[in-house]
């Protein structure tokens, strides 16, 4: 199935979502995909790393009706009760709520495992006795461990170097357990390094690309950990919406009970990605930046490369990243540029 067809499906049919973690970065540009496609949501978020900004945000995107059919359940996936509350009558899950970051992981693995694994048991539970038709999970790459194969692919992975990593590998041993053991159907998503609009740029565990770019845009100097040779293959966010929504609508039986790569397929260095940011923030502002990066020692829990194979996903799903790097720059930093003071806070 294309993307176009599954739009056509959305347009044609009025399913009932429930999107975990829907005041996130990801959940609420998956909220803001559904309801612009004229479907119904409920979104469950403990706003713990989720913001109320961002759902206000899709709120002024979409019509007035089109807002009416968002539910929102102030709950976590922690608390088995409040996700079995919100699953009433719902068609398709998109769980994408957890506490990400490898380094918090490495800080506090009980919180994480908390987060990531207690409420992964408490959400497909779920949604294993609410009889939804298809669980979608974001997991991810970081489940490939200590393995230097190039590129990534899902049959061959290696051993987790990272609290983070084990919560999100057991998260897809659970799901090939619930599809055996109750039948659920599940599609697991590997996202690599997703970024774009609404990603917080703030806190000690924000993500490279709108860490970098809200700090160069504003003249800072940024810090890269390593020789800045270190690569990623970095997926911008309609890229990973895309993933999702063909995740649940597909036709092919054999798209579900599968975990698939979501990413460009390629690999940018850090080095790269400061010169793409600060080229990039120099076109938007209009003036030179003369900045340069800190070079600091390599961060323990950090592999060297990571890079998709993305056939699968093409192949089965019908994926076809629709933005690419250079793209995905261009608009993150213009995106950040018109909400400078929003996000600044150094």
């Amino acid at each position: 199935m294309s993307f176009k067809s599954a739009k056509k499906k959305l347009n044609q049919n009025q399913y009932s979502w429930l999107i975990t973690g829907v005041a996130g970065f990801i959940g609420s540009n998956l909220l803001e995909f559904l309801l612009l496609n004229n479907q119904k949501v409920t979104g469950l978020d403990n706003f713990s790393t989720g913001f109320e900004e961002n759902l206000n945000d899709v709120k002024s995107i979409v019509t007035k009706s089109q807002w009416s059919n968002f539910r929102l359940i102030h709950g976590d996936i922690r608390n088995y009760n409040d996700c079995i509350k919100s699953l009433k009558d719902i068609d398709f899950v998109l769980h994408q709520a957890a506490l990400g970051s490898v380094p918090r992981s490495i800080e506090d693995p009980i919180l994480t495992n908390d987060n990531n694994l207690t409420g992964f048991l408490n959400i497909i539970e779920a949604s294993r006795n609410s009889k939804v038709n298809r669980f979608i999970f974001a997991a991810s790459s970081s489940t490939y461990g200590d393995s230097e194969i190039l590129p990534k692919k899902e049959e061959v992975i290696g051993k987790p170097i990272s609290p983070y990593a084990v919560t999100k590998l057991v998260n897809e041993i659970y799901a090939e357990v619930y599809s055996k053991t109750y039948n659920l159907r599940y599609v697991g998503l590997r996202y690599f390094n997703v970024f774009g609009k609404r990603q917080s740029p703030n806190g000690s565990y924000a993500a490279v690309i709108p860490k970098w770019t809200i700090k160069i845009l504003n003249g800072k100097s940024i810090d890269i950990y390593g020789d800045g040779e270190t690569s990623r293959d970095f997926c911008f966010i309609d890229n990973v919406v895309q993933a999702n929504i063909l995740a649940a609508l597909s036709d092919n039986k054999a798209a579900y009970n599968q975990i698939y790569n979501v990413a460009n397929g390629g690999r940018t260095s850090l080095n790269e990605l400061f010169n793409m940011i600060k080229n990039n923030a120099n076109l938007v502002i209009g003036k030179e930046i003369n900045i340069e990066p800190n070079y600091k020692e390599f961060r323990a829990g950090d592999v060297m490369h990571s890079q998709a194979d993305i056939s699968k996903i093409k192949l089965i799903l019908g994926y076809n990243p629709s933005v690419n790097i250079d793209e995905g720059i261009a608009m993150t930093t213009d995106y950040f540029f018109k909400n400078n003071e929003k996000f600044i806070k150094f």
